[in-house]
């Protein structure tokens, strides 16, 4: 299997501290066969787009044989890949299509749990109490639950099996948590590494990583001092230092990208040790509201931390998780918060408000040194879908939440990419999800003919980033407003007041998200500028 490194320039080695990678949430990505669902096959003929828009590398979300409860975070079987998305065939000529345009492939991994319908809970629920194979989970007996952990979904985190005994899962009934006490945990895992490392991946983006290792006794959570007992346990480092020796044995810089929700940025900095993570998902930016003040704080204090252990910073605006950023952006809250979809039900969102943000958040991401992500879509300016109807949705928040809350769904309707009507050539069949019919103005392909769309503006800030370099340097400007400069006269300049403001001094205007006023920033707006 070839290396994608075989194929770029020189110089670019250590191509994930600036690397920008795209996140493709395969279900809705492209429809390759026809069944309303999106595959490998819809992914590999989409290849050329992504290379066109200009990303390092693309994080695709889980491919592998699953009952599909959570989206595929239910993992049965780690080393193969779902009928539903293709076959392991499939997946090495992805790879090298993908390397063959220089762009590298990331792929999900899920070591917290697995699905209930995994071999191993399989005989661990056939072999009984006390039996060796319930070791490699968290089986309690007794009258009640160990103890008063609350699970993500909603519920409690512990369900009880026919004999009697309770196991623990932090998301849903059909995520049984592992025990990464047992050896057989670390071992299994590390054979996953390798299978697809030798298969030409470039890397890992690990599922809730923080979360493997649990505090001795399981305490409760009421009254426990410190962090989460589930969360963030010092044992949970020497796996990632045992994951970073199988990583450095491989050619190309191959990495792990941990999904790492912690309050902390110093904490989240403790993952990124030379001999640990490569990087992190910087959650800060995108739970921050759109507010200068706060945007600064998020910037200065990520740059310090992660500087403190030699590590790229990244820039995350929004993934699959998280309400679509036009969205969030068109609401008096501009925060993302944990009961963000039980809280806004019903809540209109200025679209056209929200859009003008995103456009300029945009540009405020890619111009920051370190990496960047974009969630496919975001590239179109595409909203969440809000009203999708209740039988259609699949996220295990509605379920769980005895439907009340939403969740997820809205984030993840499948792209439209051409046409003037429904699945805007998505596939040939009818979408998993539905797609809103006034989405026509927004495809890949009418987007693409026009010069001031948002996809023109994700093409050529994509693009230029590349040739920009330096560290931050504030630059004095007025309240509500981030002016930063960087190496070779580059400047960012963010309006983020409710007035134009006066441009400083510059040589040209190599970027905007939107008109600029006769020499003015407009409200909501950004733009690049060379002094």
């Amino acid at each position: 299997m070839s290396s994608v490194a075989d194929r770029l320039p020189a110089g670019r080695e250590s191509w994930w501290r600036t690397a920008a990678i795209y996140q493709v949430y395969l279900r809705s990505f492209a429809d390759g066969d026809g069944d309303g669902v999106g595959d490998l096959a819809g992914l590999r003929d989409r290849l050329p787009y992504l290379a066109e828009l200009g990303v390092d590398a693309v994080w695709i979300t889980p491919w592998y044989p699953s009952p599909m409860v959570d989206g595929g975070y239910d993992v049965a079987d780690h080393r193969d890949i779902d009928p539903l998305f293709g076959t392991l065939a499939d997946a090495e000529a992805l790879i090298e299509e993908a390397h063959a345009l220089g762009v590298r492939i990331v792929i999900d991994i899920v070591p917290n749990h697995c699905s209930d319908r995994h071999p191993w809970f399989q005989e661990a629920l056939a072999a009984g109490p006390g039996s060796p194979a319930r070791e490699r989970f968290w089986f309690h007996a007794g009258d009640g639950p160990p103890n008063d952990w609350p699970a993500a979904f909603g519920g409690r985190a512990w369900t009880r099996v026919a004999d009697g005994e309770w196991y623990l899962h932090l998301y849903a009934p059909e995520q049984p948590d592992l025990n990464w006490n047992h050896p057989d945990v670390h071992a299994d895992f590390e054979r996953t590494l390798r299978f697809w490392f030798d298969r030409g991946v470039d890397g890992f983006r690990i599922d809730v990583a923080p979360a493997l290792v649990k505090a001795e006794g399981l305490p409760d959570l009421a009254g426990y001092r410190g962090h989460l007992p589930w969360k963030d346990q010092e044992a949970v480092h020497g796996i990632y230092r045992a994951w970073r020796a199988v990583a450095d044995s491989y050619p190309g810089e191959r990495i792990f990208v941990g999904e790492i929700w912690l309050p902390d940025q110093a904490r989240i900095a403790r993952y990124l040790r030379p001999d640990e993570l490569h990087t992190a998902f910087n959650f800060a930016m995108l739970t921050c509201a759109w507010d200068a003040g706060d945007l600064r704080e998020v910037i200065d204090t990520t740059l310090t931390e992660h500087a403190r252990v030699g590590a790229p910073p990244t820039w995350v605006l929004s993934n699959h998780d998280v309400p679509r950023l036009v969205t969030r952006y068109g609401r008096a809250d501009t925060t993302f918060g944990p009961r963000y979809f039980a809280d806004v039900h019903g809540t209109p969102a200025d679209l056209e408000l929200g859009t003008r943000r995103a456009r300029a958040a945009a540009l405020l991401s890619t111009a920051l040194p370190g990496g960047v992500y974009v969630y496919q879509g975001e590239e179109l300016g595409l909203p969440g879908v809000e009203d999708l109807p209740p039988e259609v949705l699949r996220d295990p928040t509605w379920t769980r939440s005895g439907h009340t809350v939403k969740g997820r769904d809205g984030s993840r309707v499948p792209l439209p990419w051409s046409g003037t009507e429904p699945p805007f050539g998505f596939g040939t069949g009818e979408p998993w999800l539905p797609q809103p019919a006034g989405w026509a103005a927004r495809t890949a392909e009418a987007q693409a003919a026009d010069p001031d769309s948002t996809l023109a503006l994700y093409r050529a800030a994509l693009h230029a980033r590349r040739g920009v370099t330096g560290d931050v340097t504030w630059i004095d400007a007025p309240p509500d407003v981030l002016a930063f400069s960087r190496d070779a006269g580059f400047t960012c300049v963010i309006n983020l007041s409710g007035d134009a403001v006066a441009l400083p001094p510059y040589e040209s205007v190599v970027l905007a998200s939107g008109p600029l006023d006769d020499g003015r920033l407009p409200p909501d707006t950004g733009v690049w500028l060379l002094r």
